[in-house]
């Protein structure tokens, strides 16, 4: 599976371009539930340009040719919490659009709501299932219903400048987070965070040792109070009293990526994406500058994970065509074309037809792939994220310990569990 991955991740860079072709196993079948008239689907989403043009120039227009039946409206919108606010509002009345690309961090919240079409009552469902990412699936699994299908994945690594390193003796990065944070402290150098949230925080926990919540999660009383977990804080939370941890990207927009390319930092973390939209000259000064590794491993897991689902609303009237587009986007072909933007795939049969490039920066990428957790598919999700970031500040600005924060952080996530 790793070398699929290498193949995956490779890819992105290196591919010139890839057909598309429906993979819906029957269109007569959605075509004749209107006879000659077209049925048109709404589909909300969150791509960027790049991956909008792909959508709307390739992957929508070969949908049609396939379904001539099908009409699809593509509807491109910013990924916040008004969008995620709307969706509830118009699917609680039965008014939601008919598929929507979701942070799969929304889905358990969505599925537990009831606001979500069961997918495995359609026909094909198994099928599609098997093709599919396994831990990104059960993203939306609920009382032994699946209410989305992953669409395409992401995950972070450490990105270390090349300088910095060399000044202290390093030809490559330490190998585990400890010495990461000894280094910045020997050497006065500073390391730059992207925010306090669950998403920005937990791979540098998890690298420490710490932990979140169990393995079903449903506590984080023991765990994200756990004796480790304090201790991974405490070094965090004194690392940024010490000015050596910068978190100015929250007030005053700095730049990370660009701190550690000019030498301002030792290191952050960031997606592959930071790489993939420089052009080729700016590619070879930036990998000349840097160099990206995979968050070192504690407990065995240590990056994050993170993607959009699909997802047909609650009340669609629309529900066999909405599945036909669903299954086409998940399907190899239309999975290869968005590669071409830098999207991951969920689907395993287009990773198998991925081709291996030469060795790049994406390797590290292919490596946390390999040991990556999922935030808590929880209901409450984005409530939890809010009372853990708000005690981490607390800790961090010295208003409470590591250990009173993190106690009275588990205490009320369990509560919201």
């Amino acid at each position: 599976m790793a070398s699929r991955w290498a193949s995956l991740l490779l890819l992105l860079v290196w591919t010139a371009g890839c057909g598309s072709q429906s993979v819906i196993s029957d269109p007569k079948n959605v075509q004749m539930l209107h006879g000659n008239e077209k049925t048109e689907i709404t589909f909300w989403h969150t791509y960027n340009d790049k991956e909008t043009w792909l959508l709307d120039q390739e992957l929508i227009p070969a949908f049609e040719r396939e379904n001539p039946a099908i009409r699809v409206r593509s509807i491109n919108l910013a990924n916040n919490n008004e969008l995620k606010n709307n969706l509830i509002v118009r699917a609680s009345s039965n008014r939601g659009p008919d598929v929507v690309r979701m942070d799969i961090s929304w889905v358990p919240e969505f599925s537990c709501k009831g606001l979500l079409e069961p997918l495995n009552r359609f026909s094909g469902f198994e099928n599609i299932q098997n093709t599919l990412h396994r831990k990104t699936m059960s993203v939306g699994f609920y009382q032994n219903q699946y209410y989305s299908l992953p669409l395409n994945l992401y995950t972070t690594a450490l990105i270390f400048n090349r300088e910095l390193l060399e000044r202290a003796g390093y030809s490559e990065p330490p190998g585990t987070m400890e010495e990461v944070l000894e280094l910045a402290r020997k050497k006065h150098y500073t390391i730059g965070l992207g925010g306090l949230e669950a998403w920005d925080t937990l791979p540098y926990l998890y690298s420490l040792g710490g932990a979140f919540m169990n393995g079903d999660f449903s506590k984080a009383s023991g765990f994200l109070n756990s004796k480790e977990t304090i201790r991974a804080v405490e070094q965090l939370a004194s690392l940024y009293r010490d000015e050596q941890i910068d978190i100015s990207v929250l007030i005053n927009n700095v730049d990370n990526w660009a701190g550690v390319r000019s030498g301002e930092l030792l290191m952050t973390d960031e997606a592959p994406w930071f790489y993939g939209l420089l052009n080729p000259a700016d590619l070879d000064r930036a990998l000349k500058q840097s160099l990206p590794v995979p968050f070192p491993r504690s407990n065995g897991l240590a990056s994050i994970i993170g993607g959009e689902n699909l997802v047909i609303m609650k009340g669609n009237k629309n529900r066999d065509e909405a599945w036909a587009f669903m299954k086409w986007m998940t399907g190899k072909d239309a999975q290869l074309v968005m590669s071409r933007a830098g999207l991951i795939p969920t689907n395993r049969e287009a990773v198998d037809a991925l081709t291996v490039g030469r060795e790049s920066y994406l390797n590290a990428y292919l490596e946390s792939m390999n040991n990556t957790f999922l935030r808590p598919p929880v209901k409450n999700w984005s409530k939890i994220d809010e009372v853990y970031t708000m005690y981490l500040r607390k800790i961090f600005l010295g208003e409470l310990t590591a250990k009173d924060g993190l106690d009275q952080a588990a205490s009320e996530i369990d509560d919201l569990l």
